[in-house]
């Protein structure tokens, strides 16, 4: 049998039997998703879940992973194949603002890679990285759903679109 190869995801996750713990108030949150489907689709709260365990952890982690799966009654690799499929999710503390930049086609052609250069040069980072304050992480993303206003961004769940070095720099100077 062949040995699993680790993908750039995969190599990311630290696999322990911990498990996290939630307030009754989160617990019920999740339940509320979860009552939102048939209770043989449960495992169809899946992403709302992720996001509640991100929202409350800061990041996917083991600890919430393994909660999520004994929450839902599925397995652990269920719950990981869901989390590392997408982007949207981070295996990895982030900073307090995370900076997504679209980089597929529209948005590189349209600028994307003088944007990201200029914000990594601003803050001393590279995409995939965290200031050593911990205030900023820069990600490039695939595609955030807005060739026609390209290239754009997302810092947390706002959405910037036609992005210029000074709109950037606006952008940068109110967060600091």
């Amino acid at each position: 049998m062949a040995a699993a190869t680790p993908t750039s995801y995969t190599d990311q996750i630290e696999y322990t039997n911990e498990m996290a713990e939630f307030s009754p108030e989160v617990v019920e949150e999740m339940r509320s998703h979860v009552a939102k489907y048939p209770p043989e689709r449960s495992r169809s709260a899946l992403i709302p879940l992720l996001f509640v365990i991100q929202r409350e952890r800061g990041w996917i982690d083991n600890p919430g992973v393994n909660y999520l799966a004994k929450f839902l009654n599925i397995e652990v690799t269920d719950v990981w194949e869901t989390a590392t499929f997408y982007s949207m999710f981070n295996l990895k503390p982030v900073g307090r603002h995370h900076i997504q930049i679209c980089k597929t086609l529209s948005c590189k052609i349209m600028g994307e890679p003088e944007i990201t250069g200029h914000i990594c040069s601003k803050l001393g980072i590279k995409p995939g990285e965290t200031t050593a304050d911990g205030k900023y992480t820069v990600s490039l993303v695939e595609c955030l759903g807005s060739c026609g206003t390209a290239p754009m961004m997302q810092i947390g769940f706002d959405f910037h679109e036609d992005l210029t070095i000074e709109k950037v720099d606006g952008m940068l100077d109110e967060l600091a």
